[in-house]
């Protein structure tokens, strides 16, 4: 077996953007799982990796030659109050490796320990937060929405002190980069214009190589994260996932979700749903996330200011002529999944009132999200019995129907697309947190090998394993979900 050939391109930026520092070795570690096709995908052997070598580095307890550790700084606004610095407080990037399509990917481990960033915690993490990120960022993988995703996750042979004392464990994570708009802060906030233009040319180069060819390159880079991140989001709303905790140092530069905290999926449909437990205002709402994009965006807009004109004035009319794409790229991204979800694959006046139509159906009759729309796609005439008065699904359906009539495709070819669209299966709260107990309390992976297997066929139907579609009984029901810090 080879080892990881990482190639650590951001370890060779200056001293200032991150701190070079070891993970803490941890006494016992354990595999719960290694991710064998992304494995494979990044060149490495999934075997090595679960074995006894590749423990001990997914655990932090062996560095290996090529990898050279960092904690990367990076600022943000926390719940819209600006921190001048945070960084990778309990995650070490190991490096990047070169994937199989010659994509640059990074290889994190997340809670391997203090580094200078840390701000007093203790720079770990439990093994139910970390068998969350997994759970999550697994399934929004499979529903083809970018994000992190999880290699391998370990536990270590010690506890860890949240509100009582908990396993702890290590995850090893994938990302396109772990650049965020935080991370730009950080620089821009200092007055460090020079920081700022090398993280800038260090993005162009990494993720968006043809801004370099424009004319005004970082100006088209800001184009590009703005696009990016409008198709993100409106990726997010049309499965009702809820990330929880927009701050500026959670959003990807590369347009990736991006720490799974206390995120959660929507059982029945509410606009205003908040699962975060520290989201006591309800900033990150579900409705609220397009928005707060859009404020985070106009963050990065302005640290990037000086390097958009040589005055600020003329910075800013660029900056706001750029952030103007937000609002339609989002919105033509999420009407044309609205319209795939009802199966209207042409386009006509009246559409998206007609979505809207069922979507206010729904939060009045508190219907379930995931399956209301998959039960159409089924053509199931039980859709009808989701809905606290299932008279206004029959008045609604009726002018579904009726369109569906100008439709000129095969009813076969639509009722395809519809199941690709709407999955059968999402992560739902009660189901995380049935595995996170079973590991927590017994020791007993059984259940997470279970979900996630089911998690990583979103679409498809799994005859023996209708249950995990079912929502919450009422004592099942989750109503806070935590970050794990």
């Amino acid at each position: 077996m080879v080892r990881p050939p990482f190639d650590n391109s951001y370890a060779r930026l200056p001293d200032r953007f991150f701190a070079r520092v070891v993970p803490t070795p941890v006494p016992a570690p354990r595999l719960i799982r290694v991710n064998a096709p992304l494995a494979a995908d990044l060149g490495l052997d999934p075997e090595w990796l679960a074995g006894e070598e590749g423990v001990q580095v997914l655990a932090g307890n062996r560095v290996l030659e090529t990898s050279e550790p960092i904690a990367t700084a990076y600022a943000g606004h926390q719940f819209g109050n600006f921190v001048p610095q945070l960084g990778d407080g309990r995650a070490i990037l190991l490096g990047e490796l070169v994937d199989r399509r010659g994509i640059r990917r990074d290889v994190q481990l997340k809670g391997a320990g203090r580094t200078p960033y840390s701000r007093g915690g203790d720079g770990r993490a439990a093994v139910g937060p970390v068998l969350r990120e997994y759970l999550v960022s697994e399934t929004m993988h499979a529903l083809g929405i970018p994000t992190t995703r999880a290699l391998a996750a370990v536990t270590t042979g010690d506890q860890v002190r949240r509100d009582t004392m908990l396993p702890g464990a290590v995850l090893a994570r994938v990302a396109s980069s772990h650049i965020r708009v935080g991370t730009f802060q950080f620089f821009a906030s200092r007055g460090d214009v020079e920081g700022v233009r090398t993280l800038a040319d260090h993005v162009i180069a990494r993720h968006y190589p043809d801004a370099a060819q424009a004319e005004r390159p970082y100006r088209a880079l800001l184009e590009s994260v703005i696009r990016a991140q409008a198709e993100l989001i409106a990726q997010w709303l049309l499965v009702g996932f809820i990330h929880g905790v927009m701050n500026t140092d959670n959003s990807s530069v590369a347009g990736e979700t991006i720490d799974y905290g206390p995120c959660a999926f929507m059982d029945e449909y509410d606009p205003q749903a908040v699962f975060s437990s520290i989201d006591s205002y309800g900033r990150y709402a579900y409705s609220n996330q397009p928005a707060i994009a859009e404020w985070n965006l106009v963050r990065l807009a302005e640290c990037l200011l000086p390097l958009l004109a040589d005055d600020t004035k003329a910075g800013a009319a660029e900056a706001n002529e750029a952030l103007d794409l937000f609002a339609p790229a989002f919105e033509r991204a999420y009407q044309a999944g609205l319209r795939r979800k009802l199966g209207l694959l042409t386009e006509r006046d009246g559409d998206i009132e007609l979505a809207q139509g069922l979507l206010l159906a729904m939060a009045t009759n508190m219907a379930d999200f995931t399956n209301t729309f998959r039960r159409l796609s089924e053509d199931d005439p039980s859709v009808r019995s989701l809905f606290t008065d299932p008279a206004a699904f029959d008045e609604w359906a009726a002018r579904w129907r009726q369109r569906l009539e100008e439709e000129q495709s095969d009813p076969a070819a639509r009722r395809a697309a519809m199941l690709a669209a709407n999955p059968a299966f999402i992560p739902r709260n009660h189901r995380v947190e049935a595995v996170i107990r079973a590991a927590v309390d017994r020791d007993d992976f059984a259940p997470f090998e279970e979900l996630l297997a089911v998690l990583s066929r979103p679409f498809d139907s799994q005859p023996g394993f209708e249950h995990y579609q079912d929502p919450p009984a009422a004592h099942e029901r989750v109503h806070a979900t935590f970050c794990g810090t």
